[in-house]
């Protein structure tokens, strides 16, 4: 049966519908990454046609964006992006809480060169943010800089393993990551 066979879709406020085609596209996201995914597969996600998909979306690419910019809100709202072992913790309870956002992100997205460079903006912020605590307390040097974009990519990558694996015990996860961030600071 089809989407379209299904008996009629309950009518949602416009932005409750907008709300749920995003939550439903980040999962299917998640899964498949933006070229394997079609309008088809988001709209059977979110039990509706691709009809209602586009009252609210023009396009494939533009629900993509929304997609993109809705789970990089979500994430800068939802964990406090910065140095130190309670923003690890914030980023892995974070990505605990949506695993699908985090892998749109910084799986699906990294990997996609048309969509790129949403999740590096966020890469470059969160390293600007690293290099600025870290400078707190060392003196500028390259050395920073390699170890704010190091911290910055070893959290990310551990948070995306740690995710693939069954994302056991988020709080030693964190302790963990943590520990190897100190590592690469206190060899400066």
């Amino acid at each position: 049966m089809s989407v379209d066979d299904r008996a009629p879709t309950r009518r949602l406020p416009r932005a409750q519908r907008r709300e749920q085609i995003l939550a439903a596209a980040t999962e299917a996201l998640s899964r498949n990454g933006f070229s394997a995914t079609s309008l088809d597969d988001i709209a059977a996600e979110a039990g509706i046609s691709r009809m209602i998909l586009y009252r609210h979306f023009e396009s494939k690419h533009d629900l993509c964006r929304a997609v993109l910019d809705r789970a990089a809100e979500h994430l800068l709202t939802g964990a406090e992006v910065e140095v130190g072992a309670a923003s690890v913790r914030a980023l892995v309870a974070w990505a605990a809480d949506n695993s699908a956002a985090f892998r749109v992100l910084f799986q699906q997205a990294a990997h996609d060169p048309e969509f790129a460079p949403h999740p590096e903006k966020l890469r470059a912020a969160m390293t600007t943010e690293v290099h600025a605590r870290i400078t707190e307390d060392i003196p500028e040097s390259p050395w920073t800089q390699w170890a704010a974009r190091l911290a910055t990519t070893a959290s990310l990558d551990a948070i995306s393993t740690w995710l693939d694996v069954g994302a056991p015990d988020p709080h030693r996860a964190a302790d963990r990551i943590t520990s190897v961030i100190e590592s690469v600071i206190a060899t400066l």
